[in-house]
């Protein structure tokens, strides 16, 4: 796994893009954060709020057409990168292969017989992009003078990811160069199809989630910008709210709890391979997670899975 195969690609800003200034996109971030920062609507006006903040992110993602970094090659492309990376990392990576599900999308299939309760898959925990692994990054100096980042372990996830989505010689590209480039999370959805959710118990989740996520990125786009500890972020001159968006969704699809290394309390991990296993109704030890410094995390199947066209499955995994 030479440099070639981590080649990644910023594409360059044209058009409205290029005569953006950065004075234009602060007050334009401001209003943003004072927007969402001010107090809750009156009853009945949360969609009049939701307007008016989805105009604003609408006129920011607008003059930020173009800046995303991008890397070369789809997704599946990157999966043999993957597992020779695991591979190479001490994970178990036999009986199993990446495989797609028609539209339930890449999960992991079984290429050998395994039994009800068999461990099939542990990940060592080098592998893992942890809120530890996050304080120990560039990204360290900044969480110890951050309150958000100390009291939002998915918010320092999600910065995480981007800092290391942004390095060339980062350890866990292997694993950022096969997630999704886009999600079916409420923050991706357009309008009219939040408009259809308006008569239903999920709209107040569905608008507060998008609030709280613009809030996140307008604040967290000033501190990038002005504060000291965050000078050396790779984030600086390409911090874009699609670019936050996919992080956040990234780290809710596949965020997962397991004990720190010591044991003393538990941390937000994203789980490389662990993360690409569907969830299903079964017995209640399916998977655990080990306060071992090697060992990260242990799945073990409900039921019996053969070599047929069905995903593994583990109770508490996410969907990939």
């Amino acid at each position: 796994m030479g440099k070639k195969s981590r080649v990644k690609t910023q594409k360059s800003g044209t058009g409205a893009t290029a005569l953006v200034s950065p004075k234009e996109m602060m007050n334009l971030i401001s209003e943003l954060l004072q927007k969402c920062s001010g107090s809750a609507p009156s009853t009945g006006k949360e969609w009049e709020e939701y307007v008016q903040i989805r105009a604003l992110v609408e006129k920011i993602r607008k003059k930020q057409k173009g800046v995303s970094v991008a890397f070369e090659g789809s997704r599946e492309e990157h999966f043999p990168e993957l597992m020779a990376w695991a591979a190479e990392c001490g994970a178990s990576c036999s009986g199993f292969e990446i495989a797609k599900f028609g539209g339930e999308g890449y999960g992991l299939r079984a290429t050998r017989d395994i039994k009800a309760e068999e461990l099939f898959l542990w990940i060592p925990r080098k592998m893992l992009m942890t809120v530890e692994s996050a304080k120990n990054s560039i990204l360290g100096p900044l969480y110890g003078q951050d309150r958000i980042l100390q009291a939002m372990g998915n918010v320092t996830l999600a910065l995480h990811l981007l800092c290391e989505r942004a390095d060339p010689a980062s350890p866990w590209l292997p694993y950022i160069k096969t997630l999704p480039a886009e999600y079916d999370t409420p923050l991706y959805f357009e309008e009219e199809e939040v408009r259809h959710l308006l008569a239903t118990q999920a709209i107040q989740d569905v608008l507060s989630q998008y609030k709280n996520t613009a809030r996140q990125y307008a604040y967290f786009y000033k501190v990038l910008h002005t504060h000291p500890n965050a000078s050396k972020l790779p984030l600086k001159d390409a911090f874009t709210f699609d670019d936050y968006r996919w992080a956040v969704s990234s780290v809710m699809t596949r965020q997962n709890q397991i004990p720190t290394e010591d044991g003393s309390r538990v941390t937000l991990a994203l789980i490389p391979l662990w993360d690409m296993c569907n969830h299903t109704n079964g017995l209640a030890s399916s998977t655990s997670a080990s306060s071992h410094p090697r060992l990260c995390s242990g799945t073990r199947l409900s039921q019996s899975q053969g070599t047929g066209p069905g995903t593994l499955k583990s109770l508490k995994s996410n969907v990939s």
